[in-house]
């Protein structure tokens, strides 16, 4: 008995380092948040239309169909009228929460790097007044497999989708200003 242990053991020193190395990619989280000026329900009023996303800098234009119900679609055009696309399908919704949740559906990942890629988008009360606007998502890097090239892996997953979340975040900040300002 003692002699089985001791061999399952052994099997197991063996095979486990070669397995972590086999894992593949991790599932990444990125969650930025600002805050505003202006009340949540101004906010909420901007940014709480999943067919409209005109406040994000980068998107030129909006097109979708069933508004905020769920299983809605939106496809947004990016920078110009000819510019790449993201469709996007909405999941959660609730004007009460001030909250809605979605997903990608069809991306190129030379647009953004990521697979599997799902996001929160909340406004909630800031202590002493104003807002604090939450953009939170989870996604798997741009490269499915081992040994990513640089532009698709971890590192610029993240660092893409905190780009698009921080310039959203910033135009709002400018649209209602910062509190204090």
């Amino acid at each position: 008995m003692k002699k089985r242990v001791f061999l399952a053991a052994c099997v197991a020193a063996v095979v486990t380092p070669g397995l972590a190395l086999a894992h593949g990619p991790t599932r990444q989280k990125v969650t930025l948040t600002a805050e505003v000026a202006a009340d949540p329900a101004e906010v909420w009023a901007a940014i709480g239309n999943f067919q409209d996303m005109s406040w994000h800098p980068a998107v030129h234009e909006t097109a979708g169909e069933n508004g905020n119900e769920i299983d809605a679609t939106r496809v947004l055009t990016l920078g110009a009228a000819d510019g790449p696309t993201i469709s996007e399908i909405l999941y959660k919704f609730s004007d009460e929460k001030m909250s809605y949740s979605y997903r990608i559906t069809d991306v190129k990942v030379e647009v953004l790097p990521v697979t599997n890629y799902s996001s929160h988008l909340t406004v909630m009360p800031r202590d002493g007044g104003g807002s604090v606007v939450e953009w939170r998502g989870a996604f798997y890097r741009g490269y499915p497999n081992n040994d990513p090239p640089e532009e698709l892996n971890d590192a610029a997953a993240i660092a893409a989708v905190s780009g698009v979340y921080q310039a959203g975040l910033d135009a709002l900040t400018e649209r209602f200003g910062a509190p204090g300002s």
